[in-house]
């Protein structure tokens, strides 16, 4: 067993370490944690290094800031995550959103500040929905968006990538649609570059061949992505194939992050505001989705406002570090789990082990090819697209089909940005409906204070009509309430007595479905008959009080929801038989 270490924080430091679940971590921290952190987050920095100067290439960004985000924001989220073994920093999927909104930016300086303009722009949004408590919202937002989103991104990068691939310069105006630019590209920018594509091909081999390596041997921490990095760079080096015209990284300042303010430029936030929000929709949607799924392997509870504002403030912080927008890492969080990572830790490790490496193996980069890295990228691309969950989403429901189809093509056709607002607005317009759905059960007298669902062939009741109401009676649902409200009216007669209402089941009401029901109980005893409320919560009926409904009903006429052997459906029964019998 490992040695335990017990800070013994007092009331401040509780509060503290609640706001910083890192530091509420190292109360319980073991040797045997410091061991299983270290692994995960030095196996999490092998595969960061060559990721995080790839994203930044796929942003237009010079590599060292692909670098110094892995380095800052890696550290800050670990600091706050409510997950124990996220890893944020640049991820695939933003630096895609990041070029559509930064392309418009020719200048390469301006193009940086750009970058870091968004990343505070985004931080600030997500802080103040972290703020609001907004964060259990992402629950109404399918998952189908991230998988819609997924495969549109994944197609997008394999094409932006395939110039780099065979050594092909960029043609066309960065205001153009990427189609354009793409086929413009690929018919005007030169012939493919033999050496280049022989670089990149080789770089694709030989991370199959390590993959399978590992697949065999039972060596999951073999970093295939580092190893292909360093020898496709060693081999350029040695065959001066940058003499040749293979493009290359170039230098890498060995300068760790300095702290600087964004440019705050305000016809800038004019410009990126839009962005900036699909941006950080889609930031917390893919943080938030790898958080679910880590969470289901290692049964953890998630604070989704706790998460939210560890991306906020991994941005935020971030953009005072010249670093670009990220968010939680699908394939570093991944490895991070299964290295057997145990807390946040491992996410700080990770980030000190980036800047370690950049700032003593920086000068050795130059060589590293372009296309190496593009060929790293489109594998990536490949196996972000989990095919049997693409699968399951199409064949699950319509609504699953609808979202992920259109984000898809939203992306290929729109933008990449733009395609995860649209998932969003079509997950609430196809949610919303379902959620102001109410139900309406009829029941009839089952003998001895019971009742029991009406089935179609029963007779019809004559005095006591008994109905249950399910569902959330708020604005939302108002005209599925009103049609159940006149079903009711329509099967009162002139026999019926009394007319039951189950209200355990219907819950928030707000003011459009208590005057509804207001109106119901009126019209009923305008018609001679009793309206009886079962199984009213404590909640309902504080409102229904402060609304007035209650006086309209006599004290005895209401039963409050009853946790003992007679129920208030039951003691309502009972009221009934008293009614009818004083009517006969």
């Amino acid at each position: 067993m490992g040695t335990g270490i017990d800070t013994a924080p007092g009331r401040g430091a509780t509060a503290l370490s609640r706001r910083v679940p890192a530091l509420d971590a190292l109360r319980r921290y073991s040797t045997l944690d410091l061991r299983a952190d270290l692994i995960g987050g030095l196996s999490v920095a092998a595969v960061a290094v060559p990721q995080a100067m790839a994203y930044a290439m796929i942003a237009g960004l010079p590599a060292e800031y692909g670098l110094y985000t892995a380095i800052v924001m890696t550290a800050i989220g670990a600091l706050f995550d409510s997950s124990r073994q996220l890893i944020n920093g640049p991820t695939n999927a933003i630096s895609i959103a990041l070029l559509g909104a930064i392309g418009g930016f020719a200048n390469a300086g301006e193009a940086v500040q750009a970058a870091v303009l968004l990343a505070f722009l985004i931080g600030a949004i997500q802080l103040a929905i972290s703020l609001a408590r907004l964060g259990d919202l992402t629950r109404y937002i399918s998952h189908s968006v991230i998988v819609g989103f997924t495969l549109g991104a994944s197609v997008l990068l394999v094409l932006d990538q395939l110039k780099n691939l065979l050594g092909q310069s960029a043609v066309g105006d960065v205001h153009a649609h990427f189609a354009v630019r793409f086929w413009r590209s690929l018919t005007e920018g030169g012939a493919i570059h033999g050496p280049t594509l022989w670089i990149g091909a080789a770089s694709i081999a030989l991370v199959l061949v390590l993959r399978l390596i590992k697949r065999l041997l039972g060596w999951p921490l073999l970093p295939e992505f580092l190893i292909t990095v360093v020898a496709m760079a060693a081999a350029t080096a040695w065959l001066r194939l940058d003499e040749q015209g293979v493009k290359v990284v170039g230098d890498i300042p060995t300068r760790l992050p300095r702290p600087a303010l964004p440019r705050f430029d305000f016809a800038w936030i004019h410009d990126l505001a839009s962005s900036a929000l699909a941006i950080a929709l889609l930031g917390l949607l893919e943080a938030i989705s790898m958080a679910k799924a880590i969470a289901a392997v290692t049964r953890q509870r998630l604070d989704l406002n706790q998460q939210c504002l560890s991306e906020a403030l991994a941005n935020l912080g971030g953009s005072f570090f010249s670093c670009m927008p990220g968010s939680g890492s699908l394939t570093r969080s991944a490895i991070n789990q299964q290295a057997g990572a145990r807390t946040q830790w491992a996410g700080v490790i990770s980030a000190a082990a980036v800047g370690l490496t950049m700032a003593t193996l920086g000068g050795y980069a130059r060589f590293i090819p372009r296309s190496a890295l593009a060929a790293l990228l489109m594998l990536t691309a490949v196996r972000m697209v989990n095919v049997k969950e693409l699968r399951f989403h199409l064949r699950a429901s319509r609504f699953d089909t609808a979202i992920l189809i259109t984000t898809a093509l939203a992306a290929l056709a729109i933008s990449i940005e733009f395609c995860v607002l649209i998932g969003v607005i079509m997950s609430f317009l196809l949610a919303v409906p379902r959620a102001g759905h109410m139900l309406l059960t009829e029941f009839v007298d089952a003998g001895g204070d019971h009742v029991r669902e009406r089935l179609p062939e029963d007779e019809t009741p004559a005095e006591t009509l008994v109905f249950g109401l399910e569902g959330e009676m708020f604005f939302g649902s108002a005209v599925s309430l009103e049609r159940h409200l006149d079903a009711i009216r329509s099967r009162v007669t002139d026999r019926t007595r009394v007319v039951v209402l189950r209200m355990k089941r219907a819950r928030t009401p707000d003011a459009v479905g208590l005057l509804a029901l207001q109106r119901l109980v009126d019209d009923l005893q305008a018609r001679g008959v009793h309206v009886l409320l079962a199984g009213v919560r404590k909640d309902l009926q504080i409102r229904l009080e402060r609304c007035g409904l209650l006086t309209r009903l006599h004290a005895d006429d209401v039963f409050l929801e009853q946790p003992v052997r007679l129920t208030s459906t039951q003691a309502a029964m009972r009221r009934a038989r008293e009614l009818r019998g004083g009517a006969a």
